[in-house]
């Protein structure tokens, strides 16, 4: 005789949100290598700003198929991955590490992923998440994460350059959040998401 398997233990079976909550890591660890490399357009811009709504949208993803809840573990994971990675390269190196080395990308990352995660669960649960909102959460979630990188390195607000290269960035990832935006209209709630 076979037994039927309801759909609570169908879900308990396969949850798969680990494999994407170590992607987000990968991804999180490989921005800040790519922090280093730049690219000049009238400003020195690093190449890890192409990542940055890459993780906002895996964020989210996690956020749609599994919950709110594992949307927070993976931000927490992600966090401890790149201070861990960071820590690990300084000592490969041999230089001191101090957390005030990367406290102003680390604010900024927990503040963007958590704006980020509360606007969006609120557009999931109380409205039918139109286009422009979704696409506004995200530039609110890279504004934010400036805003607080840029508070907590305050010697970078003084010069025009670094202004140039602000409004630069946002540019090239607007354009990059249209396409993100778009995609992430098309995933599916998951089984574990609440309505």
């Amino acid at each position: 005789m076979t037994k039927k398997i309801t759909k609570e233990e169908l879900q308990d079976m396969y949850n798969d949100s680990w494999i994407y909550i170590m992607l987000l890591s990968t991804i999180v660890i490989l921005t800040e290598s790519l922090k280093n490399y730049t690219f000049v357009l009238t400003t020195k811009i690093t190449y890890a700003i192409f990542l940055i709504p890459v993780i906002l949208l895996i964020t989210n993803f996690i956020t749609k198929k599994y919950g709110y809840k594992r949307s927070l573990l993976a931000i927490a994971i992600s966090t401890l991955s790149l201070i861990a990675f960071v820590a690990i390269m300084y000592f490969a190196i041999g230089i001191n590490f101090s957390f005030s080395i990367i406290a102003g990308q680390v604010v900024g990352y927990l503040i963007c992923q958590l704006v980020n995660l509360f606007i969006y669960c609120f557009l999931l649960n109380n409205t039918s998440s139109p286009y422009i909102l979704v696409l506004i959460n995200y530039l609110f979630a890279l504004i934010a994460f400036y805003l607080a990188y840029t508070v907590m390195q305050a010697d970078l607000v003084i010069g025009n350059k670094f202004w140039n290269g602000y409004f630069i960035t946002l540019v090239i990832q607007l354009a990059e959040i249209i396409v993100i935006t778009l995609f992430d209209k098309s995933i599916k709630r998951g089984l574990y998401s609440k309505k």
